[in-house]
C-alpha cells in the first residue's frame, strides 16, 4: 500500500485487530471514527502498532459511541507513528497526560470536546498547529500553549466556559490566532500578545467584550487580518488605535456596538483592502470624513447601520472600491453615486432601504462594467413619472440581483416592478400633452384678453368701489363735462359762460380746470368727474368721435350710471355728424336711439330754448 492511500474504517464495529497487521505500513490517512468501543479500545488500537500514517482520526461523534476509558485504554497510541491526530468526542472527555505525551512528535493536533490534564510544560518540537474546540480551558494560554517555538497556528474556540486571559509568551513562529466564540472579556493587545512578534491573523470575534487600549496595537505592525465581529468593542479615548497597522488588509468590526465618533478611527490603514462595519452607528457629522486615505480599499460593508443620508464627500478617496454593501439602511436617495470616485465599482447592495426612485443622471453615472446591483425589497414607485427608472430596471435585469423581489410600493398595484408595462405611459403622456396644450391655449387666450382689456377691467373695479363709497358722500359738482380739447373754446365761451354765470349758477367739472394735480388722468376722470358730479354732459362733435379718450370717458360714464340705475347723461350734438361715424361708436349710437338729446344750432332764438332745456335737465332730480 502506497503512502498516499486513505483507509476509512469508520462506523464499523471493530472489536479486534490482529497484532502486527499494520506494522511497517505507510498510509496517508486512517479514519477510525465511531469504530472502536471503550471495551475494545486496547485490543483494536494495539493492532495498529508499527503503523506509519500522516493523519490519524479517532473518537466518536454519536452519543451511542461514548468511550468510558481507563487511564491505560489508549496506551497503544504511543506505538503508532502519526504526524497529525484528530480526536473527536460527542461529549467532554479528559485525555490522560501520559497519552498526551504520545503526541509530542505531531505537527498538528485537533481536539474536539477533549480536555488535557497536564500540570507541567511539555515541549512539542514539531508542533505547528493546534486546534481545541469545545474544550474546558480555565485560562489562556495554559502550559501547553507556552514556549512552543515552531507553533504557527492556534485555534481555541467555543470553550465550554469563559477562560481567564493571560499573556502569550515565547511563541516566536506563531502568526495565526483564532480565539472566537469563547465569551471572554479581555483587554487588547500589547501585553496579551507581547510574545507573538509575527502575528498576522487575529480573530477575537463572538466574544463578550474587548477593550482596545490607546496603544494596544502599536507592537503588531505585521497584522494583516483583524476580526472582531460580534464582540462588543471599546476603544480607549476614541483614539487612533490602528495607525501602526500598515500591513492590515482585512478589518471586521461588524455588530461590535461601536459608535464612530472620531475621524481618525481608521487613520494609518493605508493598505486596507476590506472593511466591514455593519450593524454599528455613526456620530452626527462624522460620516463624510471617516474613510479618508483608505485609497486601496476594495470592499466596504456598512449594512444595517441606520444610515439615512451619505454625504457626497464620503467616498472621495475610495478610487479602488469594488464592492459596496449598504443593505438594511434608511437611504432614500443615491446621490453619492454622482461622484467619479466609484468608477471601479463591481457590486452595489442597497436592498432593504427606502429607495423609491433613482434619477436618470445617477443611472447614467453607474459604472458600465458593474456586475451586481441589488435593489430588492425597496418601495419602488411604479408610475409614469418614473418611466426612465422603470425602463432601466426592465432592461438591466442581468445586472440586478433578484429582480423578481423588486415590488411596487403602491398597495393597489401589488406587483413586481419588472411586470410594469411602460407602453401604457405613452398613451397617458399623449393625453397629458394634449390636455396641457389645450390648457396652455386657454390660459394664453385668457391672458391676452386680460392684457387687452386690463385698462377697462381695472376701472370697473374702481367704479364698483366708487359705487359703494358714493352712497356715503355728496357730489361736489352739478355736472361733469366730457369734451374734446379741440372743442374747448365752445365749452368755455358758451357752456361755462351761460351755466356757471346764470341764475341759479350751475357748477361744472372740467378736466383741464378742476382735476387734482399729481393724480392720474383716469383716476381724476372717475373720482373727481363722474363720481363727484350728479350729471354728465357729453359734447359730441367730429373731434369727440375721433378721440379715444372721449370715447373711454363716455363708456365709463355709461357704466357708472348703469350701476346707479339712472339716466344722468345729457348729450349735446355740437354739429352735424355723419350717421356712419356715429355707428362706429356703438355705445353712443345705441344711446342716441333710446334717449333724447340737445342739438346746438347757433342762432339766438334756438339758443334761448337750448339753454333753458339744458339748465332744466341739469337741475332736475332723477
Amino acid at each position: 500500500m502506497s503512502r498516499n492511500v486513505t483507509l476509512i474504517l469508520s462506523r464499523n464495529a471493530i472489536s479486534f485487530i490482529e497484532t502486527g497487521a499494520f506494522n511497517g505500513l505507510y498510509l496517508g490517512e486512517i479514519n477510525l471514527l465511531d469504530t472502536i468501543s471503550f471495551t475494545t479500545a486496547r485490543e483494536a488500537l494495539g493492532g495498529l502498532s508499527g503503523l506509519n500514517v500522516k493523519k490519524l482520526k479517532i473518537g466518536h461523534f454519536t452519543e451511542a459511541g461514548r468511550i468510558q476509558m481507563n487511564p491505560d485504554s489508549l496506551d497503544s497510541l504511543c506505538f503508532i507513528n502519526f504526524e497529525e491526530i484528530y480526536f473527536h468526542q460527542s461529549y467532554y472527555f479528559n485525555l490522560p497526560s501520559h497519552i498526551f505525551l504520545c503526541m509530542r512528535n505531531s505537527t498538528k493536533i485537533v481536539l474536539t470536546k477533549v480536555g488535557i490534564v497536564n500540570r507541567e510544560h511539555v515541549y512539542f518540537p514539531n508542533l505547528k498547529e493546534i486546534v481545541v474546540v469545545k474544550g474546558k480551558m480555565t485560562r489562556l494560554p495554559d502550559l501547553l500553549l507556552s514556549h512552543q517555538h515552531n507553533l504557527k497556528k492556534l485555534v481555541i474556540s467555543n470553550n465550554l466556559q469563559p477562560p481567564e486571559f493571560k499573556s502569550f509568551a515565547d511563541l516566536p513562529s506563531l502568526d495565526y490566532i483564532d480565539l472566537s466564540h469563547n465569551n471572554f472579556i479581555m483587554n487588547c493587545c500589547d501585553d496579551e500578545f507581547i510574545g507573538v512578534p509575527k502575528l498576522r491573523y487575529l480573530n477575537l470575534s463572538e466574544n463578550a467584550k474587548v477593550k482596545i487600549r490607546a496603544f494596544g496595537l502599536l507592537n503588531h505592525p505585521s497584522l494583516e487580518i483583524l476580526d472582531l465581529h460580534g464582540t462588543e468593542v471599546e476603544v480607549e479615548h476614541d483614539s487612533a488605535v490602528m495607525q501602526n497597522l500598515k500591513s492590515l488588509k482585512t478589518l471586521d468590526l461588524s455588530n461590535s456596538k461601536i459608535t464612530f465618533k472620531s475621524i481618525v478611527f481608521f487613520k494609518g490603514l493605508s493598505g486596507l483592502n476590506e472593511l466591514k462595519i455593519a450593524g454599528n452607528s455613526f456620530a452626527k457629522g462624522i460620516f463624510g470624513q471617516l474613510f479618508l486615505n483608505l485609497t486601496v480599499l476594495e470592499l466596504l460593508d456598512m449594512s444595517n447601520c441606520a444610515i439615512e443620508d451619505i454625504p457626497l464627500t464620503s467616498f472621495q478617496d475610495l478610487h479602488h472600491l469594488k464592492h459596496l454593501i449598504l443593505s438594511g439602511n434608511k437611504l432614500t436617495t443615491m446621490d453619492f453615486l454622482t461622484g467619479l470616485s466609484l468608477s471601479k465599482l463591481k457590486s452595489l447592495h442597497t436592498d432593504n432601504n427606502h429607495i423609491a426612485s433613482i434619477s436618470p443622471n445617477i443611472l447614467q453615472n453607474l459604472p458600465a462594467d458593474m456586475l451586481v446591483f441589488d435593489l430588492s425589497f425597496n418601495p419602488i414607485e411604479c408610475s409614469c413619472s418614473q418611466i426612465v427608472f422603470i425602463s432601466w430596471i426592465i432592461n438591466h435585469q442581468s445586472v440586478l440581483k433578484d429582480p423578481q423581489l423588486m415590488s411596487c410600493k403602491s398597495s393597489s398595484m401589488n406587483s413586481r416592478v419588472i411586470n410594469f408595462d411602460p407602453t401604457h405611459c405613452v398613451h397617458t403622456n399623449r393625453v397629458i400633452i394634449i390636455a396641457s396644450l389645450f390648457a396652455a391655449v386657454i390660459v394664453f387666450l385668457f391672458s391676452a384678453l386680460l392684457y387687452k382689456y386690463q385698462f377697462y377691467i381695472h376701472y370697473c373695479f374702481i367704479l364698483l368701489r366708487g359705487y359703494r363709497m358714493s352712497r356715503q358722500q355728496e357730489c361736489s359738482y352739478d355736472a361733469f363735462v366730457i369734451y374734446s380739447s379741440k372743442d374747448e373754446a365752445w365749452v368755455l365761451d358758451e357752456l361755462v359762460e351761460n351755466l356757471e354765470k346764470g341764475h341759479p349758477p350751475i357748477q361744472l367739472c372740467l378736466h383741464d380746470r378742476d382735476f387734482q394735480a399729481g393724480k392720474s388722468i383716469t383716476s381724476n376722470i372717475v373720482d373727481e368727474g363722474i363720481m363727484g358730479s350728479r350729471k354728465v354732459i357729453v359734447v359730441v362733435s367730429q373731434h369727440f368721435l375721433d378721440s379715444s379718450w372721449c370715447q373711454f370717458e363716455f363708456e365709463l360714464a355709461q357704466s357708472w350710471f348703469v350701476l346707479r340705475r339712472n339716466s344722468s347723461i345729457i348729450i349735446i350734438i355740437l354739429e352735424d355728424l355723419e350717421d356712419k361715424k356715429i355707428r362706429r361708436l356703438f355705445g353712443l349710437h345705441k344711446y342716441l336711439k333710446k334717449n333724447t338729446y340737445l342739438k346746438w344750432k347757433g342762432n339766438v332764438l334756438s339758443n334761448i330754448r337750448f339753454w333753458g332745456r339744458l339748465r332744466k335737465a341739469i337741475i332736475a332730480r332723477n
